[in-house]
């Protein structure tokens, strides 16, 4: 009997704690949640989204070699086969240059259309590849630039036939890698205790040690061209306008919750949305100085691993089991 008075005590204890926590979040909630749901045919994991230049036709993708596809701007989404033998691939990366696009998975698949996905064609990859390809970026008719999750980037002009490395060493096992609009790169390392960045021209990866006893989590490009930073505990942190080289103090948008935040994106130069375990969402209306809640998404029981802006008025965040969210419209700081 005493074992399960202390047991009920225990019990007691954690949800006066988690009440508490949920007590104390100050962050404000947005006025009005632009987020809608669209229910997808799958509960795999989704890893990546791309639109031809047909804003109302585009893709999907991810694990379990799960295949979507929209045709009225992503209301709604039909699976597409794919035959790829027995193998379990996981889907990691799509891109479209116009009617060219571009897939990659693991282990080692490289998928290629010119006709906006009505056929796809799989182009053999050299068994010497180092690692598995983790994104692909369509750069326009016949190129592509591909990275491997060792941090390897290559380089093709001929659709695929050939690719030309464009770093002499692989980074090493990633966490994740960024690309910015002109062809510079950041990754961070598989334990998060480092990250490296590389741009064109550059024969290796220029590494930085972490700048806080947290691990990194993701990062990726500013507007401005310098590089924002999640990190464990849900810090987040960008560098200084001014001077690239120099990160700006360390902020955490909720000190009450330890959901990790896994993406950062900008809808405008001013506008930041951070996503995050547990349907965490966060919106920033000024460029990071202060933060606001989503907490209609709250709901959404999933975690939303990527923040994906087409344009100012386009945007998806995708996540576990099937999980999409839709950007609905613009919305007022609070």
């Amino acid at each position: 009997m005493r074992s399960l008075f202390q047991s009920w005590q225990r019990v007691a204890a954690l949800l006066a704690v988690v009440f508490l926590c949920l007590a104390c979040s100050k962050v404000p909630a947005i006025s009005q949640n632009p987020w809608q749901v669209v229910s997808t045919p799958t509960d795999a994991n989704l890893m990546d989204i791309a639109f031809t230049d047909n804003p109302m036709h585009g893709w999907l993708v991810g694990s379990r070699a799960t295949l979507l596809e929209t045709t009225d701007g992503g209301e709604t989404w039909q699976a597409r086969e794919l035959d790829l033998g027995d193998k379990k691939y996981r889907l990691n990366s799509v891109s479209f240059s116009g009617e060219e696009g571009w897939i990659v998975g693991e282990p080692a698949l490289l998928l290629h259309t010119d006709d906006e996905g009505k056929t796809w064609s799989r182009i053999p990859l050299s068994e010497k590849l180092p690692g598995s390809p983790n994104t692909i970026v369509a750069l326009g008719p016949q190129s592509a630039e591909m990275t491997t999750d060792v941090g390897a980037i290559y380089k093709t002009t001929d659709a695929g036939q050939n690719w030309k490395a464009l770093v002499q060493q692989a980074f090493g096992v990633l966490r994740n890698i960024s690309r910015s609009p002109d062809g510079k790169y950041v990754a961070v390392s598989a334990n998060g205790s480092f990250y490296s960045t590389w741009e064109p021209g550059q024969d290796a990866w220029v590494p930085y040690n972490r700048n806080s006893s947290r691990r990194v989590q993701n990062m990726g490009f500013t507007k401005d061209g310098g590089l924002w930073m999640l990190a464990r505990g849900g810090q987040v942190q960008f560098t200084d306008p001014q001077d690239p080289q120099k990160w700006l103090e360390a902020e955490y948008p909720e000190m009450s919750t330890s959901w990790g935040l896994l993406d950062l994106a900008y809808r405008t130069p001013s506008e930041i949305w951070v996503a995050g375990g547990s349907g965490n969402l966060l919106c920033s209306f000024d460029g990071g100085k202060t933060w606001q809640k989503d907490r209609d998404v709250e709901d959404v029981p999933s975690n939303l691993y990527k923040v994906v802006f087409l344009s100012p008025e386009k945007g998806f965040i995708i996540g576990q089991r099937g999980t999409l969210l839709k950007y609905e419209g613009a919305v007022d700081a609070a």
